[in-house]
């Protein structure tokens, strides 16, 4: 199976199962996650948990496939195209779920891989993991994956891995924000799994609100997110469930919310 798919106390976990390929985002991986993701998106789950099997978290592209796609008359021009706008569609539809979703990175990430985890809305990795945007090692700039690494990352940090192709440990992505915690490998599981559950336990109508407004303010000048938080604030306080938990919250009590 190439994804799997488990659910527990409305947290989804999607774990990439194509280990002797090192999880790369093939055709059929890629079809995987967005049908799951899409699925996940209009459901009523409060959090999503993306994780891997065996010694890679993922390496990007099958690179097999890209080269057999380059057989094609047009080089693999359409192929190639169509593959990488797939990918932008999952990487957008990461970011567009109102759910929270979260890497657990317990092995090497690099290329689309790294740009997968770049993508999510948190990530937590073990200690020692590798993440690399590579692709100019073998004369392929990682242009999409950029996308992601520029905006999770400072600028300058992001040019000199993607011209040099070099890999930063779990210590200095933590340090640039690319993830959000470094633990023991032992511990990964268990932290991830704290961090989702602190996410669902809150007001699930207050996250969706709040995941759409996190990405559509920061495309948008100050004045213009200011103005657009502000409509956002007012819906988030005409909610009957945000009344109830401020209620709650002054009389010092545990809010009765339904959803």
């Amino acid at each position: 199976m190439t994804l799997e798919r488990t659910e527990r106390d409305d947290i989804v976990e999607l774990r990439l199962n194509t280990p002797e390929k090192l999880n790369a985002l093939s055709d059929a991986m890629l079809a995987a996650l967005q049908t799951a993701l899409d699925d996940i998106g209009a459901s009523d789950a409060r959090a999503v948990i993306l994780s891997a099997e065996g010694k890679a978290f993922c390496a990007g592209h099958d690179l097999k496939e890209m080269q057999a796609g380059r057989q094609a008359e047009d080089g693999g021009a359409a192929y190639f195209a169509d593959l990488f706008a797939r990918c932008a569609t999952l990487m957008q539809t990461i970011q567009a779920i109102p759910q929270p979703v979260i890497a657990r990175v317990q092995g090497i990430a690099t290329a689309a891989g790294c740009q997968l985890v770049a993508t999510c809305d948190m990530a937590v990795a073990a200690d020692g993991v590798r993440f690399g945007v590579n692709g100019v090692n073998i004369g392929l700039f990682c242009s999409t994956p950029m996308v992601a690494l520029t905006r999770a990352i400072p600028r300058k940090a992001a040019f000199e891995m993607l011209t040099t192709g070099k890999f930063i440990d779990t210590t200095e992505a933590l340090r640039l924000g690319l993830i959000n915690r470094a633990v023991p490998a032992d511990q990964l599981e268990t932290a991830t799994r704290d961090l989702a559950e602190t996410v669902a336990a809150k007001l699930s109508t207050a996250i969706r609100i709040g995941k759409r407004a996190f990405y559509d303010q920061a495309q948008m000048s100050t004045a213009e997110a200011y103005a657009y938080t502000s409509e956002v604030m007012v819906r988030n306080m005409l909610e009957a469930e945000t009344d109830e938990g401020i209620t709650a919250f002054l009389e010092k009590r545990p809010p009765s919310w339904h959803r």
